[in-house]
């Protein structure tokens, strides 16, 4: 099965890292977000990747195919984007690299891939974000209710609490409970081909707004919920979070070891 990994995008919100490399290639102890992405759908024998480039993409495609990962962990086997770690001999991720241009919104880089998909069910994700998502599972629900599409709903992380007033004097500071949290689309999606039918060739919606939404009102979208961990990188301070918890020594998102 293929997995699409939409990693084109600025990351106008990572600007501290992103003037200087794409966001996929942000770090997280000392790997690129997107490698620790490549190892969690890997773990669960998910080998063949469709990546989505395009701001910086340059940068993505030299990590991998001309052999310079750090430390050396991967290496080129092929003249045809097939990458081996050979620190795992069972591990083969096979990289096809589409460029879907510097600017386009994420419905435009989506229908550029169409060609690239087999009429076959497939996965795609976002390259801002790591999780501890059971990815049988997911396969399991989606093939259970028989529709276009699910995403995985997650819970954002807390950032802020919330102030008790009375007057101008505040009382208490709360973090919300988690009975008034609304959960969130975290990406880590099972699409049909079906999807491309909601998708025309000169759509400008955005991803969100256009197809998703529309895949609802036909009611051909479903959600996966997902409660455990789950943490987006959209700004450096989410960065220093996900270093944080590498820097414990047992990252959530860390299922392959």
């Amino acid at each position: 099965m293929n997995v699409v990994i939409l990693a084109g995008g600025v990351g106008t919100r990572l600007v501290e890292e992103t003037e200087i490399k794409p966001k996929p290639m942000v770090e997280i102890g000392g790997k690129p977000i997107l490698w620790h992405i490549l190892k969690h759908y890997s773990h669960y024998g998910y080998q063949n990747f469709i990546i989505a480039l395009g701001y910086k993409g340059e940068h993505i495609k030299k990590y991998f195919i001309d052999g310079i990962a750090s430390n050396a962990d991967h290496t080129i086997t092929s003249k045809t984007d097939y990458v081996k770690n050979k620190n795992s001999a069972d591990e083969e991720w096979n990289l096809q690299f589409i460029d879907t241009g510097i600017d386009s919104i994420k419905t435009t880089r989506i229908k550029k891939l169409q060609p690239y998909l087999s009429k076959e069910t497939f996965m795609m994700t976002w390259c801002d974000g790591v999780s501890d998502i059971n990815l049988d599972k997911l396969l399991a629900f989606h093939r259970s209710h028989g529709k276009l599409a699910t995403l995985t709903a997650v819970y954002p992380p807390k950032r802020f609490g919330h102030l008790i007033i009375h007057g101008n004097q505040i009382i208490d500071i709360q973090q919300l409970p988690e009975t008034n949290r609304y959960r969130i689309d975290g990406a880590y999606f099972v699409l049909e081909p079906g999807i491309f039918d909601y998708v025309s060739d000169d759509c400008n919606i955005e991803w969100e707004n256009g197809p998703l939404r529309n895949l609802a009102k036909d009611r051909q979208l479903m959600a996966y919920k997902h409660d455990k961990f789950w943490q987006c990188m959209d700004t450096l301070k989410d960065k220093i979070v996900l270093e944080n918890y590498w820097n414990s020594g047992n990252p959530p998102w860390k299922i392959w070891e």
